[in-house]
């Protein structure tokens, strides 16, 4: 398999246990009318419990300690995606449903090739912004469609800009994560963020240990979200990006939208429509469509008769 197509299969990988994040994060916080477990103790407890198992890998792979210029890429990844997202995704989630949720972290691929194109000057051809662009217009317009089927409505409220704000946190959090995978590996850079996070998640988990009884469906999406979430989809998540380069492989998290809905047909009980597969297979499309303008075009440089 050639490098390029196994990273962009690894960035699948990736975003597929990234997709459930949304429902079981609905699960761990629960509603505003019957609230679970608090944002800020999901936030700190699965950034905690991903640390523990860092801990163990990096001691058992025996990894050198990152460099000074090193650690600020991973600080950046730290408070994006180990901090950032899951807190305002938590808060965001108790008055909204994930299906409204999926309306703005549709957006996730285009914010996060902007930020790899700026950061890591990556670039590509107009093509593939054209089919980024459609893309996120596809996924966008099927998530209006199901918030309007179900009654939900859409419009931006305070709700909303903190979706768009752990959108933003996602994304430079993967960027910036993407840019030392080269140096460090991909399992090591999200261990080392997750270390670098221990002096602030376990006290913050200690703090905000629930003080009610919670429901063990809660527990478990703890338990999802700090095992798969914050730690082994990055495994996949970094590796792709590094493999098959940050701008091209973003473009995969077009899918996470489908594959949330997908998931939270078992888990929350929501129904599964045809038109959801028919808008994941076009949205799929751009994605491999969009592959193949992620390169810059060839530059050709004519030399002159005289010159020769």
């Amino acid at each position: 398999m050639p490098h390029e197509t196994l990273g962009m299969w690894l960035g699948v990988l990736g975003v597929a246990m990234f997709a459930v994040t949304l429902p079981m994060t609905r699960l761990a916080t629960g509603t505003a009318e019957a609230p679970q477990l608090s944002p800020w103790f999901v936030t700190f407890g699965r950034a905690a419990l991903a640390g523990a198992l860092s801990v163990v890998f990096l001691w058992v792979t025996r990894s050198a300690l990152p460099t000074p210029a090193q650690r600020k890429p991973l600080a950046m990844a730290l408070l994006g995606n180990a901090l950032g997202y899951p807190l305002l995704l938590g808060f965001a989630l108790r008055h909204v449903s994930s299906g409204h949720a999926a309306v703005i972290t549709a957006l996730l691929p285009l914010t996060t090739a902007a930020i790899a194109a700026l950061v890591l000057h990556q670039r590509a051809r107009l093509g593939f912004w054209v089919f980024a662009g459609l893309g996120s217009a596809l996924v966008v317009v099927f998530s209006l469609y199901r918030a309007v089927q179900q009654g939900h409505g859409f419009g931006l409220e305070w709700a909303d800009l903190l979706l768009l704000g752990a959108v933003l946190a996602a994304s430079i959090g993967y960027v910036y994560g993407a840019q030392v995978t080269h140096a460090l590996g991909a399992e090591r850079v999200i261990c080392w963020v997750c270390v670098m996070a221990l002096p602030l998640s376990v006290p913050g988990a200690l703090l905000t240990w629930p003080a009610h009884s919670v429901a063990m469906s809660a527990w478990l999406g703890l338990v999802y979200v700090g095992v798969f979430s914050m730690w082994a989809g990055f495994f996949a998540w970094y590796r792709g990006m590094a493999m098959g380069g940050a701008l091209r492989v973003s473009q995969t998290q077009l899918l996470q939208p489908f594959l949330s809905i997908l998931a939270a047909v078992p888990l929350l009980g929501e129904p599964l429509e045809i038109v959801t597969l028919g808008f994941a297979l076009a949205v799929m499309a751009t994605v491999f469509l969009g592959k193949r303008f992620s390169t810059p075009a060839p530059v050709f440089i004519v030399v002159s008769k005289e010159t020769v």
